[in-house]
C-alpha cells in the first residue's frame, strides 16, 4: 500500500474527523435556518439551566436535552439534503423521509419542553 492509499490511523484521524465535523456544523448553521435558530435557543437556555437547575442532575439533564435538539435538526438537515441529492422530484418515500426526520425534531423540542417546564415549576 503506497503512501497516498494509507488509512488515517490515530491522532491524524482524530485531527481529520475533528474538521469534518467543524465542516458540518459551518455548513448547518449556514444553510439551515432551524438550526441557526436551536444555536440561539442553546445560547439562551444552557446559561439559564445553571439558575434553573437545583441540583447537578437537574443540571445535566437541561444541558443534554438542549444539546440534543441540536444533535435531532443536524440528522433531521442530513436526511433532507441526502435526500435532496438523490432527487429533487416528489417521491412518497422522499417526503416520507424528511417528514420522520422533521417528526424526531418535534418529539425531540416536546421532550424538550416538558423536562424544563417540569423542572423550572418545582
Amino acid at each position: 500500500m503506497n503512501e497516498e492509499n494509507k488509512p488515517n490511523t490515530g491522532l491524524t484521524r482524530i485531527v481529520k474527523a475533528a474538521g469534518y465535523s467543524v465542516q458540518g456544523l459551518r455548513a448547518a448553521f449556514a444553510h439551515e435556518a432551524a438550526f441557526r435558530q436551536e444555536v440561539l435557543l442553546c445560547v439562551i437556555f444552557i446559561p439559564l439551566a445553571v439558575f434553573v437547575a437545583d441540583s447537578p442532575l437537574e443540571r445535566v439533564v437541561l444541558i443534554a436535552l438542549t444539546l440534543l435538539v441540536l444533535v435531532v435538526e443536524l440528522l433531521n438537515s442530513a436526511v433532507e439534503a441526502l435526500v435532496d441529492r438523490v432527487g429533487t422530484e416528489h417521491h412518497e418515500l422522499s417526503g416520507r423521509a424528511k417528514d420522520m426526520g422533521s417528526a424526531a425534531v418535534l418529539v425531540c423540542l416536546c421532550v424538550w419542553a416538558y423536562a424544563w417546564i417540569e423542572i423550572s415549576i418545582n
